[in-house]
């Protein structure tokens, strides 16, 4: 989720849309289920039901199917705490680097909650009110270098340490279960890269962080991001040059030790020539169908398939420009139901790829006090490396984007059972299938 339209959504008047948008639900009143008393989540669904014009009946139904259900993000992010205004300032008078922020700055919005209990209440309202059980956390940074890469990890490591058990990291189905049945929420771990070296002396040698980053907690990796890696390329290169040798012994290295081969920013070709290597189930955890509209963060269905055919799943994420059309709650039931319907209900899952941001973190930030040289000590990082996205002329709505908003998950639970999907197949897209790619890859 790109700095930018976080901010779009942090900045949202959402008063101005309060007379834009009614509750219609046909044949009845409404009753307010699925109000929370929070503004900001509840006018994500307001828009959403408002598009969707559901039955009361069909709203009953899916709060009670949603609610009873596990429901396992594939792939996403735990709501963003606030940020630590006062110790950025603190760090900040102590003469703390412009990366030194940075970390600090990062780290508050990950476990924050750890030791704020403002922050932790806001944090566990916003889990409860998703009704998500667990969410395949991106616990990582985009790119190889194992010290980026455990820097999340640190940040989420404290955060299930000192919040449990209201919030723990798992590593197993049975854990999910348990957890679910106490009433509290989980975070599963993807480190988003495979940890390499760069020193290349031997292949084995070059391998051997992977290990170590599964006992640390990661039990999921993406083979490459958005551009070119040792493994392969990735969905942003111009020449998609597939898997490459080393990639194949990646894959069965993690194979071998338990962690789920993620796809989901490869090329198409490397995503097809992964799949195709891989013994273990495997998955494409926040994606689109590039058969309803062609972008390079989507899946052709010849990859898709070859995914399937692993026993794995693919993730439909809630990025509008990825989805195309209106880029809003139907775009996202539409990429489901194509996949539902040609591929199964087995292999389709949701990986939402964007979070919900404390309403706290605005005020937060104006406490920030700017540089003696008069500059923001938060500033981005302008055209980051890893990105390498092809432009493209989608224009998003605030519509879409909070109709689509993580914290709607019931609304897209409310979606499909108004496009005719069984109550097997729904609980299947909403938790079943990442459980059974998690228990398939999981060490005896």
């Amino acid at each position: 989720m790109s700095h930018t339209r976080r901010s779009l959504l942090r900045q949202l008047p959402l008063a101005a849309l309060a007379s834009t948008f009614h509750i219609h639900v046909r044949g009845q009143e409404a009753k307010r289920t699925w109000a929370t008393g929070n503004p900001v989540i509840d006018k994500a669904r307001e828009i959403a039901i408002h598009l969707l014009q559901p039955t009361q009946a069909q709203l009953d139904h899916a709060w009670e199917l949603h609610f009873q259900s596990i429901v396992f993000e594939s792939y996403g992010f735990a709501p963003r705490f606030a940020i630590d205004g006062a110790a950025i300032n603190q760090a900040i008078q102590d003469g703390a680097s412009r990366d030194e922020v940075e970390d600090l700055r990062e780290s508050s919005m990950m476990n924050h909650g750890a030791t704020s209990e403002r922050e932790r209440k806001e944090f566990l309202e916003a889990m409860n009110a998703a009704g998500v059980t667990c969410i395949f956390q991106n616990a990582g940074e985009e790119g190889n270098d194992p010290l980026r890469l455990i820097k999340r990890l640190a940040h989420f490591t404290r955060a299930t340490d000192l919040m449990k058990p209201a919030l723990s990291k798992v590593v197993t189905v049975e854990e999910v279960e348990a957890v679910k049945k106490a009433g509290n929420v989980c975070l599963c771990f993807t480190g988003n890269g495979v940890p390499l070296r760069g020193a290349w002396e031997s292949v084995r040698d070059e391998m051997r962080y992977i290990r170590v980053f599964h006992e640390l907690g990661i039990r999921m990796m993406h083979l490459t991001y958005n551009r070119r890696n040792p493994i392969g390329d990735g969905a942003g290169e111009p020449h998609d040059g597939g898997l490459s040798d080393f990639g194949k012994t990646v894959v069965a290295e993690m194979n071998k030790l338990g962690i789920i081969v993620d796809v989901a920013h490869s090329g198409w070709t490397t995503a097809l020539e992964a799949a195709k290597a891989s013994a273990k189930p495997m998955v494409a955890s926040h994606t689109t169908c590039a058969s309803l509209y062609k972008h390079f963060r989507g899946k052709p269905d010849e990859t898709i398939k070859a995914i399937c055919d692993t026993d794995g799943l693919v993730g439909m994420c809630c990025i509008p420009r990825f989805l195309g059309g209106k880029g809003d709650i139907t775009a996202l039931l539409d990429h489901l139901d194509h996949v539902i319907k040609k591929f199964g209900a087995r292999h389709a899952a949701i990986g939402c790829d964007t979070a919900y941001v404390s309403r706290f973190d605005k005020e937060e930030r104006a406490k920030i006090q700017k540089r003696a040289d008069g500059t923001s000590p938060l500033g981005g990082a302008g055209d980051r490396w890893e990105h390498l996205w092809p432009k493209d002329d989608f224009q998003s709505t605030p519509e879409a984007d909070l109709s689509v908003s993580w914290s709607n998950w019931p609304i897209f639970t409310l979606g499909m059972i108004m496009r005719g999907h069984s109550d097997d197949a729904i609980r299947q897209v909403i938790g079943g299938n990442i459980m059974r790619v998690l228990k398939a890859n999981t060490l005896a």
